[in-house]
């Protein structure tokens, strides 16, 4: 916990990704980021601290992220936020790897759509939306302004950076998108990635070596 804000992890699914609560612990309103398997586990868990979601902010479209989505918007009754570029992966299953991953290919949706730049209100913090491509077209970060937390999905990872092997990456994309918009943050910025242990921004500027 970091002023008003808490932060959760779960490690979920068999890829181990991240889900992460973020949680303004004056209202116990909470937002969901990446819920990409376990949607019973993850309910149980938001039950337990008697919290209220409000949204899930996906990174991007990979089934490891997105795969609970839906079961957890049903029963909560919340939206589902991605980036505006990222429709195509979600809705297509391969590109959103269960066609590569299983004989069975899904497809996944958001309710609304962000754009680069844009400023989210939700759950009593204001949410910058980055455009981060490179992993995926549409992939994006999310910076809890004014508490230096940064969501950085499967973009930034500790002395590492996302994969670009899978359909339609970019490693040019991806580099240039975390050198122009993330580390233009605070270099005390706590960096949330989807897989593995937390780092900073700073650390990353200075130790990454893919950067």
């Amino acid at each position: 916990m970091a002023g008003n804000i808490l932060i959760e992890e779960y490690t979920v699914g068999d890829v181990q990704t991240n889900c992460y609560f973020i949680i303004n612990p004056q209202t116990k309103e909470a937002l969901i980021i990446d819920p990409g398997a376990s949607a019973g586990f993850l309910a149980g868990k938001l039950r337990a601290g008697n919290y209220k979601p409000v949204a899930i902010l996906l990174t991007h479209g990979h089934f490891d992220h997105a795969a609970a989505a839906e079961d957890l918007k049903k029963e909560f009754d919340i939206p589902i936020y991605a980036y505006e570029g990222e429709k195509r992966v979600l809705e297509n299953p391969m590109l959103n790897l269960t066609g590569m991953w299983s004989m069975h290919g899904e497809k996944f949706s958001a309710d609304i759509y962000v754009k680069d730049g844009e400023v989210l209100d939700l759950a009593g913090f204001q949410i910058k939306v980055l455009f981060t491509p490179g992993h995926t077209p549409g992939g994006c970060c999310y910076y809890f302004d004014g508490y230096k937390v940064l969501a950085s999905g499967d973009t930034l990872f500790a002395a590492s950076v996302g994969r670009t092997d899978f359909p339609e990456g970019s490693m040019s994309d991806l580099v240039r998108g975390i050198r122009e918009k993330l580390f233009d943050l605070p270099g005390d910025t706590e960096v949330l990635p989807g897989h593995m242990g937390r780092t900073t921004i700073g650390y990353e500027r200075q130790y990454n070596p893919f950067l």
